[in-house]
């Protein structure tokens, strides 16, 4: 056989392998792809705003497919800023101003700084409330208080808000009374009711949503965060609604869990049973240290388990709660492996507010921080996800959170699991005073690939 009949007859071959070279192989996000067991490879987006410096709470996965978020400052001059994500794209999209949301733009008046609050969606559309980011720090005049600054207004005070999906556009329901920000916030979708705390003085406030009706039931934790010496109470920063009855549960700095009645409109303290647990350290509830004393930090209401299940903020203890029978049942410490083995707290003492049930209803997500560094231990993490399985009681740490450049983010304070295997969080990157703090995102290693 001449060469150049061989040559004739290798040329599909030789096209097939020509063709196949020549496409682009089918890539993954970087995110997707963890590099080696227990590092949970992450993203960092640029949503544009240098001037954000805090998120707490404001990172929700909504039904449609998008990721919501705010990035807060401490800035007397810059409100809050409201952003989407759509992660089928990459794009994100900036929402609003909340203080221009709200009509308060040209006031000339300490903005609205912050959404300290969870998303809570119904019918399409989210609902949630804003608070001041402007005030005195704490180390400074021995709490956080209200402002004033020259030539600005009084903070007005918080408002309950809501966002259409399908509409791209906010309405606004009610205003906070006294000029109080609203740390904390939920809804009832079922009876059609917005709830709210506020800060400094710790009213409890609700919205009917029907009626239009607004509601104060006044101070139900001692004079909360305005309070001085022993009269100052650190408050609660989270609601949680029954929806079997429509009560709203929370908690006071010395352990006593109160009940919001839906049906009497009052609120009691619930008998038999409180968070003043010796797992949870000794504590003093008009302490001005920055932890929250026997405050549950975050809780949330488990249909599956019909339950609600809450973190400890500064001993990371995860418990069990069942409203009809006042029965609290702790059930591991939700922290990472890093923390558990020094016998320490975390180096953040206030605890992390990064804590969610999946989209599976079974698993509970607990985004922590380091292990508190002392001499001779080294610091060897920033943010690590730690799961619970609830039919199993297994919890695990499933790994630490590492950006593509090998940069570890760090005091992350909220947290969103999607049901196409993301996890989301809105976190600091860089060392302290130069900083930044944005959206970053990663694979959720408990989803199947």
């Amino acid at each position: 056989m001449t060469y150049c009949k061989r040559l004739w007859r290798q040329i599909p071959c030789l096209a097939l392998i020509l063709f196949c070279g020549c496409r682009h192989p089918a890539t993954q996000p970087a995110e997707k792809t963890p590099v080696k067991p227990g590092i949970l490879q992450a993203h960092m987006y640029d949503s544009g705003f240098p001037e954000g410096v805090e998120n707490y709470n404001a990172c929700f996965c909504a039904s449609d497919g998008r990721v919501y978020y705010v990035l807060c400052t401490a800035s007397v001059n810059v409100g809050a800023q409201m952003y989407s994500l759509d992660p089928s794209t990459g794009k994100i999209q900036h929402l609003g101003d909340l203080t221009e949301v709200v009509g308060e733009k040209e006031m000339h008046a300490i903005p609205q700084g912050k959404s300290h609050v969870q998303f809570v969606e119904s019918k399409g559309i989210l609902y949630f409330s804003t608070h001041v980011g402007y005030y005195h720090n704490w180390k400074y005049v021995g709490k956080q208080k209200n402002s004033t600054a020259p030539g600005y207004r009084l903070y007005p005070g918080g408002h309950f808000l809501a966002y259409d999906l399908s509409t791209g556009k906010f309405q606004d329901f009610a205003k906070a009374p006294q000029g109080e920000g609203i740390i904390a916030f939920t809804m009832d979708p079922e009876r059609e009711r917005l709830y709210g705390l506020t800060w400094p003085s710790g009213l409890f406030l609700r919205y009917d949503l029907k009626t239009r009706e607004p509601k104060n039931l006044g101070e139900v934790s001692g004079q909360g965060e305005n309070g001085t010496g022993p009269n100052f109470e650190m408050l609660d920063r989270c609601l949680v609604v029954d929806p079997r009855d429509g009560s709203v549960y929370f908690t006071r700095a010395n352990g006593a869990m109160l009940r919001y009645r839906y049906d009497t409109e009052t609120v009691e303290t619930v008998q038999g049973c409180d968070l003043k647990k010796d797992f949870f350290g000794c504590m003093t509830p008009s302490n001005t240290d920055g932890d929250m004393a026997y405050h549950w930090l975050q809780a949330l209401w488990c249909p599956a388990g019909h339950a609600i299940y809450g973190i400890h903020g500064k001993s990371g203890y995860l418990f069990r709660f069942d409203p009809p029978s006042h029965q609290l049942d702790v059930l591991a410490r939700m922290i990472s492996d890093a923390s558990l083995k020094t016998a320490m707290w975390d180096r953040t003492v206030y605890g992390y507010l990064g804590f969610t049930l999946g989209p599976n209803g079974q698993t509970l997500y607990h985004l922590t921080g380091s292990s508190l560094a002392r001499e001779g231990v080294k610091d060897a993490e920033g943010l690590a996800l730690v799961t619970y399985q609830i039919s199993s009681g297994q919890c695990a740490d499933r790994g630490v959170v590492t950006l593509e450049n090998g940069a570890k983010p760090y005091q992350a304070q909220s947290l969103a699991v999607s049901r196409d295997g993301m996890v989301y969080t809105v976190a600091f990157v860089g060392e302290p005073g130069h900083s930044r703090l944005d959206l970053i995102s990663f694979h959720n290693p408990e989803s199947v690939p």
